[in-house]
């Protein structure tokens, strides 16, 4: 492998990288918005008892 082959994939693969890092976002995740809580929360005066 010559050296100017080698340095174009080190070059090639770097740039991608940056590309996917930097890029706009691909995610086609649904809008959903702010989902409500209905859970219970925990009591506080409750002992831990594992």
């Amino acid at each position: 492998m010559s050296v100017p082959k080698l340095f174009d994939d080190i070059v090639g693969y770097v740039s991608g990288a940056v590309t996917r890092i930097f890029g706009t976002s691909d995610d086609s995740y649904p809008n959903t918005g702010v989902q409500p809580f209905e859970g219970d929360f925990r009591k506080r005066n409750r002992s831990r008892d594992w």
